[in-house]
């Protein structure tokens, strides 16, 4: 995990490539059966560093597969404090701005309503009300058939 942040800390910083570079490299040392915490967050982290949708999709659902595959026990390993079950609202939401941009609007709405669906594990607190936000935005955009990306995603910085 501290590799992962290093990493993620470079793309905060401007450093998009480079970022990217370092993520990579660890997800190439993770395997495809590696730690599903590290491959959950990392591969969240890098779908944001992507402008392509479809690439971005990809690392996304790599995310979502690797959080369906995390235990509550292996992440009270890592952080007593959270539930893997918070992590599933924006997991939903980052792939429903992926097929909405790439104007897959019935997978889109899945997805958002997915993420609607798993609001109430999100606190009342500044996490919750970005993702609550972002989901309502989304969900507009895939109502109105817009594929722009949005002002408010995510880019790694």
């Amino acid at each position: 995990m501290a590799a992962i942040t290093r990493a993620v800390a470079l793309g905060r910083k401007g450093s998009t490539s480079g970022a990217r570079a370092a993520l990579l490299e660890i997800w190439d040392s993770l395997g495809p059966q590696g730690d599903p915490l590290h491959r959950c967050t990392l591969a969240h982290y890098l779908a944001d560093l992507y402008e392509d949708a479809a690439q971005a999709l990809s690392w996304d659902i790599r995310a979502l597969d690797a959080a369906d595959s995390l235990t509550a026990e292996r992440m009270g390993q890592y952080d007593s404090q959270v539930d893997v079950r918070g992590f599933y609202p924006s997991l939903h939401l980052n792939l429903a701005d992926n097929y909405r941009r790439l104007a897959s609007f019935d997978a889109a709405r899945r997805e958002i309503d997915a993420a609607r669906d798993c609001l109430h594990t999100l606190g009342d607190d500044g996490y919750g009300a970005v993702i609550r936000k972002a989901v309502a935005e989304v969900a507009e955009s895939i109502r109105l058939q817009d594929t722009a990306r949005r002002q408010s995603a995510p880019d790694g910085r």
